[in-house]
């Protein structure tokens, strides 16, 4: 059995790395580096920034998945919608780098490996790499969203992507309908 040790910076290093999103712009493409899980809490913020930068002109977003240490269904339909809205756009791509079998796993399992391109080889930000993620910035976009609506909507999107998935998320998608029928209706209540 091989065993390794972290010595005491890796080991800090490891026990403050929080879950977060590091973002930058580039010539002819945006940058999304997910650091630690990819979930459903920062999955908003993910989303605002890649809309903003479609807004903006922007038609090719890179998602970088190499300390991505997983990713929830939320993260992975957020994911869709962004590129179900590039996919719309001329030359629109949404690009995956870094993703470890374990996230190219569940992305292919959802049927998302047809919606974005997983490690292109060919892509003109290959060379750079090391510079861009050097170069990343904390997004600051504001993450405040109604959850329950969010979480919902990226469910939504993975039915959307593969039809298989209808079956996988049909519950999740029933409990968050009724939730958010619920507030329509206590909403009127207290009107």
């Amino acid at each position: 059995m091989i065993r390794t040790t972290l010595n005491e910076h890796q080991l800090s290093k490891a026990v403050s790395t929080k879950n977060q999103i590091l973002v930058g712009k580039f010539d002819g493409f945006s940058w999304i580096r997910c650091v630690g899980k990819g979930s459903f809490a920062n999955s908003p913020q993910m989303k605002h920034w890649a809309e903003a930068q479609v807004t903006a002109g922007r038609h090719r977003v890179v998602v970088d998945l190499e300390l991505c240490t997983g990713m929830d269904s939320t993260f992975m339909g957020t994911m869709a919608g962004i590129a179900m809205r590039l996919a719309k756009l001329p030359d629109g791509v949404l690009q995956v780098t870094g993703a470890s079998d374990k996230n190219r796993n569940s992305l292919e399992d959802l049927g998302l490996s047809m919606l974005l391109e997983i490690e292109p080889i060919d892509a003109d930000w290959q060379a750079n790499i090391s510079d861009i993620r050097e170069s990343l910035q904390e997004c600051s976009e504001n993450d405040a969203v109604d959850r329950t609506q969010h979480v919902f909507d990226a469910h939504k999107l993975l039915c959307e992507a593969d039809e298989s998935n209808d079956e996988k998320f049909s519950t999740v998608l029933d409990v968050l309908e009724a939730e958010l029928e619920n507030r329509i209706q206590q909403g009127k209540q207290g009107s």
